[in-house]
């Protein structure tokens, strides 16, 4: 999928109350009971927002996550409304958001990432380095960066505020969060949607090594999936033919994700010194949009081939 559109760092739509930027969408009122969630084109990275944005981004985010809602609907009901988001602004106002927008239910989010991880990357590897544990849940001994675990585990993170690093939690504080029958149903539902979608996206030859969800409820208390679900924002995408090297190597495998643009960051050197990961953030050079947009838009070919 590629795009023609200019790209959208910012939306500023005014025929509807602005109610929240996040790092990566606007969300606007609908009346009391739903939302306009428009997907920008930015992009954050160390939980800063960077000043280029990436090129037909936010359409492939919304599109992923369409694709996956219709694939998920078995397992658990999404905020979806099935209204065109078109609908609900002016005509002018429709090139922000055609193809980028959903029309969602407006729910009671809950204060937790259903974080999911399926493999041992990023926060977790770091953490099992210390504990041979990751946010209290054991181990075994002799695993290494990237290796795949013998189960999925459930392993929550408190949201933070923005701008803020979203904080690892143990099961026991999402229990004091929201109560046990409720903790112990977002544990269940989110292994079981990593599961179908684990299994799905290796037919696709693509990796989901762990993934993070967002549940809210709904007037009558029923769990809900919500915002965006299984992108590469959300998820770390690995194509599984450059795993096993990677990984007898010790490394990073290549990702669909983020992690290009991190890498960069980490490299990069402002009057001799790294980024020290507070804004301004160093501005992209147009290769690194370009290749960051490449594999946005190869993810989303492979999954939906």
């Amino acid at each position: 999928m590629t795009t023609t559109t200019p790209a959208l760092h910012t939306s500023a739509l005014t025929s509807l109350p602005l109610l929240a930027r996040g790092k990566v969408r606007d969300n606007y009122a609908v009346g009391k009971d739903r939302l306009l969630m428009v997907a920008s084109d930015r992009l954050s990275a160390f939980d800063v927002i960077l000043g280029e944005p990436i090129p037909g981004k936010g359409a492939l985010l919304t599109q992923m996550a369409l694709f996956w809602f219709d694939k998920l609907g078995d397992i658990c009901p999404n905020h979806l409304t099935g209204e065109a988001p078109e609908s609900v602004v002016t005509a002018a106002e429709i090139p922000q958001v055609v193809g980028r927008s959903m029309l969602v239910k407006r729910l009671k989010p809950i204060p937790v990432e259903a974080v999911v991880r399926g493999y041992l990357a990023g926060s977790g590897w770091a953490e099992y380095q210390q504990s041979q544990s990751v946010c209290g849940v054991p181990l075994p001994a002799g695993l290494k960066n990237a290796s795949k675990l013998p189960e999925p585990i459930f392993t929550p993170a408190a949201k933070a505020e923005a701008g803020e690093h979203d904080e690892n939690i143990s099961y026991e504080q999402v229990v004091t969060i929201v109560g046990p029958e409720l903790a112990a149903q977002i544990k269940q539902l989110s292994i079981a949607i990593y599961e179908t979608a684990a299994a799905f996206a290796l037919t696709k030859g693509i990796i989901i090594a762990d993934t993070k969800f967002e549940f809210g409820l709904d007037d009558n208390g029923t769990l809900t999936l919500m915002d965006e679900v299984l992108t590469p924002d959300s998820s770390r995408y690995w194509p599984i033919e450059g795993y096993e090297a990677a990984f007898a190597a010790g490394e990073n495998p290549p990702s669909y994700d983020k992690q290009f643009v991190r890498d960069w960051l980490e490299a990069v050197r402002i009057n001799g010194k790294p980024w020290d990961k507070t804004p301004p953030s160093p501005h992209l050079p147009p290769d690194v949009i370009a290749k960051t947009a490449a594999k946005y838009q190869e993810a989303m070919a492979r999954l939906t081939a």
